[in-house]
């Protein structure tokens, strides 16, 4: 297959043929109420299948086949070098899949093919593959003491760990949730978005042929108020991982208190700040960075940079520069591999970012560029790269996460307003300053509160460092060897000789 080809991606998608079931147990099979719901192309408005609409009853169905799996230590109790080798196989499966993949992730959330086969796919077996290769480096402790007294601390898995995860990178995300909570020898019930289940579906079966044993990753596609709810409630789930809106967050939290207490961890929304300060060492390389900060995947990113405060004497020409790069970032087609920008995922979140440009609009904000839906014709669900100029920091749109492809401009005269600008918001996932004075940029790294601090770059990451946020972007870390800690917990044992 010519994966260049659009035409060839159209005919695949035609002929493609989306498993709509949960997977329980080591087996598809529909929801217990006989439900389902509707899964649609964002960019054509046209259904792709119907999916099994999970609820209570069947999420106590993957709960129990979790437990029973965890319990009978087909997998917690497995040898690590054997759970190493089939994390392996699996991270090799689903790049043996990675076009199949791909067009399903492309399909379900309007995201560029291109994106999806060079950048999703290709990042989630990396991730399987990173905490598969992790599995027999989890070393326990020995503690000095009296000898006649042997104290070991012991790193032991949960038991069953829920993971929620969100619609703008289904299966990234998804990978980093299941990475490191299966390489702990947890059991999974993963809840993938109602927006975007169709990878998370197929993933199950094809860890289970790389030698997960049944009942150890399960898949419940349905709505957060039912079947989200009812993990998060769930008297048997000692664990959820949660990334989505910080509203969202909060429910799981309270869900926690209400039923066992369980560890819950949070990655949630963002408001991220670029500073560029008047100093900043390439004005271009700043421009392209805020560029696609803001516009990649349409904006609908956690940690989009959708603030830019700019020292005022350079405002002009950095803007200048964003919106030329920003032209670069036409919404088109998603199946062909030359678009950059695909549509918003829904009808829904597309009002949403609609909204805002409105509101943007009424609190006195400059439009500078876009701000109007294109592509209308087609079904979908289209807006372009949006530039507010003239913004201030109490401005619902430089407050308010959008989740779309708009840019609050925010002017300041100082380093320190800068500073005060960017840390002025509920939120604190990931920050940004440019600048040439090396002092500056430290005691930057410092100030800002944020979990993720770039300088003179911008979304630089691996699976060697840990990603989250402070305040209301959440707690605990996805990625690196942190992430284990959400997943597993200590226990002391004395040994008397």
């Amino acid at each position: 297959m010519s994966v260049s080809d659009k035409h060839v991606w159209h005919e695949r998608a035609r002929g493609l043929k989306a498993e709509w079931r949960a997977f329980i147990d080591g087996e598809y099979r529909p929801a217990l109420s006989g439900e389902t719901f509707e899964s649609t192309n964002p960019a054509t408005g046209q259904k792709i299948v119907d999916i099994a609409a999970c609820d209570t009853a069947d999420v106590d169905a993957a709960v129990a086949a979790a437990r029973k799996a965890f319990e009978a230590g087909v997998w917690s109790r497995r040898a690590p070098v054997e759970r190493k080798q089939i994390m392996q196989r699996f991270a090799q499966s689903i790049l043996d899949h990675r076009e199949e993949l791909a067009l399903l992730e492309s399909l379900n959330v309007g995201k560029p093919i291109s994106n999806a086969y060079n950048g999703d796919i290709v990042s989630s077996a990396s991730c399987i593959q990173w905490y598969g290769e992790a599995i027999d480096k989890l070393y326990g402790e020995y503690v000095p003491g009296a000898p006649d007294m042997t104290t070991m601390v012991i790193p032991e898995p949960l038991g069953v760990v829920a993971a929620v995860v969100p619609w703008n990178f289904p299966l990234s995300m998804a990978c980093w949730k299941l990475g490191p909570a299966l390489a702990a020898g947890n059991s999974v019930v993963l809840k993938p978005a109602e927006q975007s289940p169709l990878t998370a579906i197929r993933i199950a079966q094809l860890a289970v042929e790389a030698g997960i044993p049944p009942g150890v990753l399960n898949v419940v596609p349905g709505f957060g108020e039912t079947a989200g709810r009812a993990l998060g409630l769930h008297m048997d789930v000692d664990a959820v991982g949660f990334t989505g809106s910080t509203a969202v967050g909060k429910l799981f939290l309270q869900y926690a208190g209400q039923s066992n207490i369980k560890r819950v961890t949070l990655e949630c929304g963002g408001k991220s700040p670029q500073i560029v300060m008047a100093d900043c060492p390439d004005l271009d390389a700043a421009a392209e960075a805020v560029a696609k900060g803001i516009f990649s995947n349409s904006g609908q990113v956690c940690n989009a940079g959708s603030r830019v405060i700019v020292e005022s004497s350079i405002r002009d020409a950095l803007l200048d520069k964003v919106a030329g790069i920003a032209g670069q970032f036409v919404p088109a087609d998603p199946l062909d591999p030359e678009t950059r920008m695909g549509s918003i995922v829904s009808e829904a979140q597309f009002d949403r970012v609609m909204s805002y440009i409105d509101i943007g609009r009424q609190e006195g904000a400059a439009a500078l560029l876009g701000g109007s839906a294109v592509n209308q014709g087609s079904g979908g669900f289209f807006i372009p790269p949006t530039i507010f100029s003239d913004v201030r920091s109490d401005m619902r749109i430089s407050q308010e996460e959008i989740f779309g492809p708009v840019l609050a401009s925010l002017a300041v005269d100082s380093f320190e307003q800068a500073i005060d600008v960017a840390n002025d918001s509920v939120y604190a996932l990931g920050a940004s300053i440019w600048t040439g004075d090396v002092r500056r940029a430290h005691q930057a790294a410092r100030r800002l509160r944020a979990g993720v601090v770039w300088v003179n770059c911008f979304d630089k990451g691996s699976m060697s460092a840990p990603f989250g946020g402070f305040k209301q972007s959440g707690f605990g870390r996805d990625k690196s060897m942190h992430a284990f800690s959400k997943y597993m917990d200590w226990k002391a044992v004395w040994i008397a000789s």
